[in-house]
């Protein structure tokens, strides 16, 4: 396998602005091949589709080989990808669908190792129809979030078990199969938001045994543009439809009104640039993806263990949480410091950090809000190890 960082930077015109980018949580560069595609379908004439002409047909293309991308990307059926704007909106819907099959009294379990965004719209559509919610609890000393607990946390009431692949706060990975085997027991649905993890490390159906995949394409160097996946697209036809148009079948029933479809094909081109990460990669777009990010997880391992061996003898600084597995996301705190003092510094040196002030979701859990947040550093596909050195010299200077 051969991860070449210099040529994955070459691939990214933004790098030239002369600044480090260690912010991927917030959303990765967009390699140069993805913006291409993007303008160059914004450049051709596109309609709705069902029409005979050309620009109709190429808008069916473009969706048609967006779900053929992500199918690739999740292993997955085409015919279960339902397309729209993120994670964020794709599962508010799917929620919001769901419930309406439930009764009172039923149940929905969530995670404390979830953004807020995750939580907030389960918790909204339990509200409403009388379920009750259930939290699965991290350890607070690792925040690894135990699996053996949702053995009891499902019940024969349990309606939907939503969690995510990896914590974009953290770069905590909990153990998804194992949960999904408590819910599959219980015939409960397994929602998995692998927003996150899938621009670092291989997410399909088989690894996590999730029902349905949710993904934004902004998490790995994609445009604004997501996907929720179904395992087994029959489901689709089982659900209430959120879209208008009453004829709508499978992935267009939970879709509303046309695609963005530069978009589009923009999310279908970094799905090709994922499988391009390792140059030496053969066979199937499925089979390439899979040994570029295995690839790309050697890569951020070295990086890592870099990045550790430098923070350790910095004593101000505090890494939050040491899960067993994890993707190359941490957050820390600077004694003396509040987060947004930190990354003010990191600024005026040409580094980009993202803090958070720690008022909800994981962190506030956590506690971190009282001591001013923490800042949170996101490695990417071109990441390099000066960029390392250069992070752990500024925080040092703090000291």
């Amino acid at each position: 396998m051969a991860f070449d960082v210099a040529r994955i930077r070459g691939q990214f015109p933004a790098l030239g602005n002369g600044w480090i980018h260690l912010d991927g949580i917030a959303g990765m560069l967009t390699p140069e091949q993805v913006a291409s595609a993007v303008s160059s379908a914004i450049r051709t004439p596109l309609a709705a589709p069902g029409g005979v002409f050309p620009a109709a047909r190429r808008a069916e293309h473009i969706a048609g080989t967006a779900r053929k991308a992500v199918a690739d990307l999740t292993g997955a059926d085409p015919a279960g990808v339902v397309l729209g704007p993120n994670s964020v909106v794709l599962l508010r819907r799917l929620a919001a669908v769901l419930s309406q099959q439930w009764r009172s009294g039923d149940e929905v379990v969530v995670s404390r190792l979830d953004d807020h965004t995750n939580t907030a719209c389960w918790q909204r559509v339990a509200q409403q129809v009388g379920a009750v919610v259930r939290w699965g609890e991290i350890d607070i000393e690792t925040c690894d979030l135990p699996a053996w607990q949702y053995e009891n946390l499902v019940t024969e009431r349990t309606r939907v078990v939503s969690l995510t692949a990896a914590s974009g706060s953290v770069g905590t990975r909990p153990d998804v199969a194992t949960v999904a085997g408590f819910a599959h027991r219980a015939d409960a649905l397994v929602v998995v938001d692998a927003s996150q993890a899938a621009g670092y490390v291989p997410i399909n159906f088989e690894l996590l045994d999730a029902d349905v995949i949710a993904l934004s394409g902004r998490s790995w160097g994609g445009p604004d543009s997501g996907a929720l996946v179904f395992r087994d697209p029959r489901m689709l036809e089982r659900l209430p439809a959120a879209a208008l148009d009453e004829s709508a079948r499978g992935p267009e029933k939970l879709e509303l009104g046309p695609q963005a479809y530069p978009q589009l094909a923009g999310l279908a081109t970094s799905v090709d640039y994922l499988a391009e990460l390792d140059d030496a990669a053969t066979g199937s777009r499925g089979a390439r993806i899979a040994v570029s990010l295995r690839s790309l997880v050697d890569h951020h391992a070295g990086l890592l263990e870099r990045l550790y061996a430098e923070l350790t003898p910095l004593h101000h600084v505090e890494v939050i949480g040491n899960a067993r597995e994890h993707i190359p996301v941490l957050a820390f705190t600077v004694r003396g410091y509040r987060a947004r003092q930190v990354t003010e510094h990191l600024a005026a040196r040409g580094i980009c950090t993202h803090a958070d002030d720690g008022t909800s979701g994981l962190l506030a859990s956590l506690g971190v809000g009282e001591v001013g947040g923490a800042v949170c550093v996101g490695l990417a596909h071109y990441t390099n190890s000066l960029e390392i050195g250069r992070l752990t010299s500024a925080l040092a200077e703090l000291g």
